[in-house]
């Protein structure tokens, strides 16, 4: 099918890696990315959503200076992706912690001026959600099936809890974004595996 030549990775890998896999929870504007719901209650997204809109996140965040992109990461599984991510693609991390006012007191030792963020958890990372959509920053978040996305611009659906899936979400990113500015001729090349992207346990 050309449905399926037009993944970034095999359909497999999305699964074994429980990008997928949401919660037992869903919130309404979220409906749209599920395709369906284990018998256990989770709810299932759809892969080839997945796949299309890490495709598209990419090629907006490519178009940005590097380093006015800040990618954030407060909880534990999303520190090493995101940290990753970061040094893969030049742009800003911002993990373990936020300060309040980062993106709206130029003040603050701390303040920053994105011209986009990358969120892992709108749940988690509420505070900086709420102050890049005060400022008018667009916002890119991956979105688990209970997550809050009334501020988010563009929503990646993912398990966006999970160790694998953060790793191969933020993987996958990373490497569109060099591919489409030229910086990685061919994506199969690349010596970066999505597993170097994982938290180390």
């Amino acid at each position: 099918m050309a449905e399926k030549a037009e993944l970034l990775v095999p359909e497999d890998l999305y699964k074994t890696n429980n990008v997928n896999i949401g919660t037992n929870r869903k919130a309404k504007l979220m409906s749209r990315f599920i395709q369906g719901i284990q018998s256990d209650g989770i709810y299932l997204f759809n892969v080839y959503q997945i796949n299309e809109r890490i495709r598209y996140a990419s090629a907006f965040l490519a178009q940005f200076q590097p380093e006015k992109v800040v990618a954030v990461g407060l909880r534990r599984n999303a520190y090493a992706p995101v940290l990753k991510f970061a040094a893969n693609t030049k742009s800003t991390p911002l993990v373990e912690s936020f300060v309040a006012g980062t993106f709206t007191n130029p003040l603050l030792p701390s303040y920053i001026e994105p011209d986009a963020v990358l969120i892992s958890d709108p749940l988690n990372e509420n505070q900086p959600v709420m102050e890049a959509a005060e400022m008018g920053i667009p916002i890119i978040a991956v979105c688990d099936t209970d997550s809050p996305v009334e501020y988010v611009d563009y929503v990646i659906p993912a398990n966006n809890r999970g160790r694998k899936s953060l790793a191969l979400v933020y993987w996958l990113l990373a490497r569109e974004i060099l591919r489409i500015r030229g910086e990685l001729l061919n994506v199969d090349e690349w010596s970066v595996k999505p597993e170097d992207f994982e938290k180390v346990l």
